[in-house]
């Protein structure tokens, strides 16, 4: 579901349908409320996303600020982009271990999880997860896999 026009996270939310919206709020907070220090909140790729700024990190593949996780309604479902679960083997294992004992069924791509309603994401799995990673360890996690090798 496209956004036409929306350039900020309050114009993307405000012009969504009440109930995509409401869920997209409620998953938003449990994000912002579980986000380590240094991350910030952005509208960009017609999502609000999650990152490490360019200031604290600039030396990026792709010039970008590096993402942690990302929130989207599309056309079929809304979508938590969970960059860490993709990541990281063990972290995604955790989470799917932890997804399952929340009795919720899963619908996960790479990195994202799909949810038509709000009743269908253990919205504090979510948060949990956001939580998992410092901005130092998603860094350190960084260097260690995506940057070319020199020499």
């Amino acid at each position: 579901m496209k956004i036409k026009g929306a350039t900020t996270v309050q114009e993307y939310l405000n012009a969504l349908p009440p109930e995509r919206k409401n869920a997209l709020i409620a998953v938003r907070a449990e994000i912002l409320s579980n986000l380590p220090k240094g991350y910030e909140e952005v509208f960009a790729y017609g999502m609000l996303g999650y990152v490490i700024p360019l200031k604290r990190y600039p030396v990026t593949h792709n010039k970008q600020p590096l993402l942690l996780a990302a929130l989207a309604s599309q056309k079929n479902y809304m979508t938590v982009y969970l960059m860490t679960v993709y990541g990281d083997k063990k972290t995604e294992a955790w989470f799917r271990d932890a997804y399952a004992k929340s009795g919720k069924k899963l619908d996960m791509g790479k990195s994202c999880v799909h949810f038509k309603k709000l009743d269908d994401l253990p919205l504090d799995l979510i948060g949990k997860v956001i939580a998992r990673v410092s901005v130092e360890q998603y860094i350190k996690h960084y260097e260690l896999y995506s940057t070319p090798k020199k020499g």
